[in-house]
């Protein structure tokens, strides 16, 4: 078939050559739409507040705020970690600049993570980086209005789309519990419209919660999993509907350096579909099949650089530009990670020997007393389920690490972590066990502002152990 944009006419093109063009521009436009869907639902709601009393959020240009760990019914992001209070709210370029507020944190570790479509990082906010309390401007390149008196700084983004995430250290102890809520009740994120140069305060610990599992599904952007029930993250991409919008992502996102041709070549296909149905089927059949694709990404030992004894890590999170493959991993795997500067992550899926992690067995990680993750924020090992979020357990223990006081070190100060199996018989295994499904899992390290031998590679965790 021939197919006509802005006048000219374009070349033939069979549905075996579009279904091959619409399965790249599905691997490659995943992250994207992802983002996309997520401010299309989080319009709904009639402010900043907790999804079914759980999950934060907010409408676009706003962050909802926890005070204390996120729970494990969480469905909203796989591999959600339990050493921060966290916030989350939807960036609109089309709703013009939004206010952030930085409280004075204090010695308390704290990032502010704040991504464009891309899930590339667009801000240096946080601990490492000294910055000041005050308020701070996220505004839309284009955007080309006067920064008021008291801004501290201003944080330019290229696309309609993106993501607030406050990230606030907290230890584990009622004593810390009462301390952060006079700090995290100071973060808040808001539209410029609405700033006066006071530091607003919001109550975080009375925030509003929003509708019961079916109001809080997403159910007009997604395939209608929730907030908090199901056991895989919500779905924000359906390769049954993804070219019904993609035309929207090319417009949201402009091209990178480089990147001009694919979306001429991405933009034709649109056209091409627009008026061939048979195109249109084949662009969803292909997006189908690429889905296939991308859901073997979610295991965390089919990508990432290697290290040792069957770790992986990446190097350019935050920041993927044009590394489709890492960026199109990290977004089915556990989206929204950190610059590399600002948390390096290890993953594991598998022991030293090879052998995929299986709760029915018990494992051990041996830190020696110097061998310690050398940070100068936190760090912290989780264990997660085959669908990459918490295990239930009577416990209510998902992770280990900084956060703990109560952990068991030996005389010559070496760290033993137990997971899996069943619960040690001494109390000091216990306080240092993580409990596991009986079935496949993954264990997880994050080194918040990392030493550079993490950065430089020259230090990585010790092995996971069959016991």
């Amino acid at each position: 078939m021939t197919t006509k944009e802005d006048g000219m006419a374009q070349q033939r093109m069979t549905t075996a050559y579009a279904a091959q063009v619409a399965r790249t521009a599905y691997l490659w436009g995943w992250p994207l739409m992802n983002i996309h869907n997520r401010r299309v639902f989080m319009e709904q709601l009639p402010g900043p507040g907790l999804l079914v009393g759980i999950v934060p959020a907010g409408p676009p240009n706003h962050v909802g705020m926890l005070h204390d760990y996120i729970r494990p019914e969480e469905r909203i992001v796989a591999c959600p970690n339990q050493d921060v209070a966290y916030g989350f709210g939807p960036l609109d370029a089309a709703g013009g600049p939004a206010v952030v507020q930085v409280p004075d944190f204090g010695d308390r570790f704290w990032v502010y993570q704040c991504v464009n479509q891309r899930t590339d990082s667009f801000v240096e906010l946080g601990k490492m980086y000294g910055t000041t309390p005050g308020h701070y401007l996220l505004a839309p390149e284009s955007w080309d209005g006067e920064v008021p008196d008291g801004i501290a700084g201003v944080f330019r983004y290229d696309t309609r789309c993106g993501t607030v995430i406050p990230r606030v250290f907290l230890d584990d102890t009622a004593q810390d519990r009462e301390a952060i809520l006079p700090i995290v009740n100071q973060i808040s994120v808001y539209p410029l419209a609405d700033y006066d140069g006071t530091m607003k305060i919001i109550d975080w610990s009375n925030a509003p919660s929003f509708g019961d599992s079916d109001a809080a599904s997403g159910q007009d952007a997604t395939s209608g999993q929730d907030a908090a029930s199901g056991q895989e993250e919500t779905q924000w991409v359906d390769p049954e509907t993804f070219f019904d919008s993609f035309g929207e992502i090319l417009d949201e996102v402009p091209p990178l350096p480089g990147e001009e041709a694919m979306y001429d070549w991405f933009r034709g296909l649109m056209a091409a579909a627009a008026e061939d149905p048979a195109i249109a089927a084949a662009c969803r059949e292909a997006a189908l099949d690429a889905e296939v694709t991308a859901k073997e990404l979610f295991e965390f030992r089919h990508y990432g650089l290697p290290v040792s004894d069957n770790w992986t890590t990446q190097g350019n999170g935050a920041r993927f530009g044009t590394d489709y493959l890492m960026r199109l991993a990290v977004g089915k795997s556990n989206i929204f990670v950190n610059t590399p500067e600002e948390t390096t992550y290890f993953y594991q899926d598998l022991d030293m020997n090879g052998d995929r992690l299986d709760g029915s067995k018990t494992y051990s990680l041996h830190f020696a007393a110097d061998q310690l993750p050398p940070v100068r924020g936190f760090w912290s090992l989780t264990l997660y389920n085959r669908h990459h979020f918490f295990h239930p357990n009577d416990l209510d223990r998902y992770s280990l690490g900084t956060k703990n006081k109560n952990l068991t070190y030996g005389d010559d100060g070496s760290l033993t972590i137990t997971v899996g199996g069943d619960a040690p018989t001494t109390e000091a295994a216990h306080s240092n066990w993580i409990p596991a499904p009986p079935e496949e899992f993954s264990v997880y390290l994050r080194a918040y502002w990392p030493d550079q031998s993490i950065l430089e590679g020259t230090w990585t965790p010790p092995a996971v152990r069959p016991v």
